[in-house]
């Protein structure tokens, strides 16, 4: 499948004088969730040549949401920082439950980066008893300047008028608002119209990316028709990009709501929806 790549052949590749494997856990800032301490982490130990993207930090720090995209600049200085050049061959990978490598990929994506996803995480490169790194990554910087987007964004003012259709990752309790949204300021429920495709639903039970035909099943199961415009959302735009990664493995390219649940539940006139 286009844009993700086996262990083993990420193996073979090591040491390319074009490729930088780069580590993309994130620190959840979903409410309740356990948090990680992804640089701790990486220097822990981390595949070798690896370096470590910081997703925390490669966000739009002035705006209130979490982990909105970041501004351009703040994007090209990263990418300069962790010798990122047109040639670079990018592989992403994380050591997250939230598969927060998707949201990286999603990210570069907005700024004309390409890149590929590793089918499997940290444990299961560990598991597979491969080569492993400890200590902080060093880079030579160099200079970066973004491209086009090639993925697609979706604003609030965008999602009060939108007629695509739309597709959820968040759980089917916070879905249907049996449970109540962990932020305070957000009511539970989900937007009017949307189908819900819980995102963990896209993987086989160890962990790895499920076959194009599984997947596919997934997107039927749930209503969604591929062939026309689909955007997704969750709670702050993390595991939507799951979704958005699933439809690019069968060559669709959807939209993702950047501001998600977080901003649309908390504003006091928009429709929110609870059942099924």
């Amino acid at each position: 499948m286009d844009g993700l790549i086996t262990t083993e052949a990420l193996a073979g590749m090591l040491g390319a004088p074009d490729l930088l494997v780069l580590d993309a856990t994130y620190t959840s800032t979903i409410p309740g969730a356990a948090k990680q301490d992804p640089r701790a982490e990486f220097e822990a130990g981390h595949i070798p040549g690896a370096r470590l993207l910081d997703l925390d930090t490669l966000v739009d720090a002035e705006n209130p949401l979490p982990s909105m995209l970041p501004r351009r600049s703040v994007f090209e200085e990263r990418m300069a920082q962790l010798g990122v050049m047109g040639t670079t061959r990018i592989v992403l990978y994380d050591n997250s439950p939230h598969h927060t490598a998707c949201r990286a990929w999603w990210v570069l994506r907005m700024f004309g980066v390409r890149a590929e996803i590793l089918d499997g995480n940290m444990g299961h490169w560990r598991a597979e008893e491969r080569s492993v790194q400890t200590g902080a990554h060093v880079a030579a910087a160099t200079v970066f300047t973004a491209g086009e987007a090639a993925a697609k964004v979706r604003t609030l003012d965008d999602m009060r008028t939108t007629t695509e259709q739309i597709v959820d990752a968040r759980s089917s309790a916070r879905f249907t608002g049996e449970e109540a949204d962990p932020r305070p300021e957000c009511a539970a429920g989900h937007m009017p119209g949307a189908k819900n495709i819980p995102y963990g639903r896209f993987f086989e039970s160890d962990g790895h990316w499920k076959s194009p035909e599984g997947i596919q099943a997934v997107f039927d199961a749930a209503g969604l028709d591929l062939g026309q415009p689909l955007v997704a959302t969750c709670g702050s735009g993390i595991t939507a990009s799951v979704i958005v990664f699933a439809a690019h493995l069968l060559g669709q390219e959807i939209a993702l709501y950047d501001g998600s649940w977080t901003e649309w539940g908390a504003q006091p006139d928009t429709a929110k929806v609870v059942g099924a």
